[in-house]
């Protein structure tokens, strides 16, 4: 019988592994010099667990000692514009729906800054942001003068900093206690009951639905369905306000605001998810083989045809891709718009980082798009330069 582990959501010692992957690479967005720091970069294990009792899935190998979140952690989407467009209607929509004007506005995990920034210049407000992988001074903002940032993690240390909007994307599937995280964010904002709280996570139905292996690694160990994570903030004291998928059913997010009670019962159809998660879980061993089996054919078949492959998207999803894979020198190099990621290398698997000019003399016979919401930017930006590749999409 599988051993079961504590849920690190629900507290409950009912989650079973039903996924694992060995040494992946420990971070996916960090800068390496070489090749060969690439290739040698510390490396983790992955065993994803589902809790039986909250749908919560996790990694119940997850070491936070190995992960790296600093100044050489290159993460943004914000050098493309479809990324951009998303990022103001959001900020705009969010700004209208909750009133949010000349407010004190704070953002856990804030990244380079770009979206606090939108929030603050569109609505009059003023933020703070915190991330220990900020970059001063990267970005022109009519808004700097109104946001202070602070390069550290959010904790209690912190609570004493009040905000009108707390605002999170991105950032809770890299905690892993949380629980405890949710919490003590509840307990920073005390007894203000108009405090709203906006957080985005990858959603886990959709992951696990496609099978989205490329979704899956080292850093991200908490991952979340609508009912899990509806689940989580009721009952660490919160009152659901709002609950939805967005970015083509990448993101999900939860709207919230503190509980009067001692939380919220009010259930919502879209959480109640978990049989249909559970299906999910107990089908996606043999999908995940299969899936695997055809990106090895594919890749191998071009290998033997001389045709040249280049990988679109040096995040995390292209790390995934090639260290699931074990890709080696099928594919040679991966193209990234961030200038920031340029002449850098994949952590595990050593690939070069470069500009989408560099296809125009490398003239790839397939490009292997890492993300589908980008395939008509990459279709353009490859037509400018006169190239007409196969376009595969994960």
């Amino acid at each position: 019988m599988a051993a079961e582990h504590l849920c690190p959501g629900c507290g409950e010692k009912k989650m079973k592994v039903f996924h694992q992957a060995s040494q992946v690479p420990a971070n996916s967005c960090i800068l390496l010099a070489s090749r060969e720091e690439a290739i040698g970069y510390p490396k983790g294990d992955i065993d994803l667990g589902f809790c039986l009792e909250c749908g919560f899935v996790a990694n119940t190998s997850f070491d936070p000692g190995l992960t790296e979140y600093s100044g050489r952690y290159e993460e943004t989407q914000g050098f493309s514009a479809t990324f951009n467009a998303f990022h103001r209607t959001l900020a705009q929509q969010l700004i209208d729906r909750h009133t949010l004007h000349n407010k004190n506005i704070l953002e856990i995990g804030c990244g380079k800054g770009e979206f606090l920034l939108l929030l603050c210049e569109l609505g009059d407000n003023y933020g703070t942001g915190f991330d220990p992988g900020y970059h001063e001074g990267r970005l022109n903002s009519p808004a700097t003068s109104r946001v202070n940032f602070i390069q550290d993690f959010y904790s209690e240390k912190y609570a004493d900093i009040h905000a009108d909007f707390v605002v999170c994307k991105m950032t809770l599937e890299h905690i892993g206690a949380t629980g405890e995280f949710v919490r003590m964010i509840r307990r920073a904002i005390g007894d203000r009951q108009e405090t709203t709280i906006y957080f985005q996570v990858p959603d886990t139905t959709r992951i696990l639905h496609q099978c989205a292996f490329e979704d899956i690694y080292y850093e991200h160990c908490s991952y979340f369905s609508p009912g899990s994570l509806a689940r989580l903030f009721r009952a660490s004291g919160f009152r659901i306000i709002g609950l939805d998928t967005q970015y083509d059913g990448q993101y999900l997010t939860l709207e919230a605001r503190p509980a009067r009670g001692a939380y919220d019962r009010e259930i919502s159809q879209r959480e109640r998810d978990l049989a249909q998660i559970r299906k999910h879980v107990s089908t996606f061993p043999a999908r995940f083989d299969e899936k695997i089996r055809r990106w090895r054919q594919k890749l191998d078949w071009n290998k033997l045809e001389g045709r040249k492959v280049v990988l679109w998207g040096s995040g995390s999803k292209g790390v995934a891709f090639l260290t699931t894979l074990g890709i080696t020198d099928e594919i040679q190099y991966v193209v990234d718009i961030n200038p920031y990621r340029h002449g850098y290398f994949m952590p595990g698997s050593g690939q070069e980082i470069v500009a989408p000019e560099f296809l125009r003399e490398y003239r790839p016979d397939l490009v292997v798009v890492m993300n589908s919401i980008y395939c008509d930017e990459i279709r353009q930006q490859m037509a400018e330069m006169g190239l007409q590749p196969e376009i595969a999409v994960l």
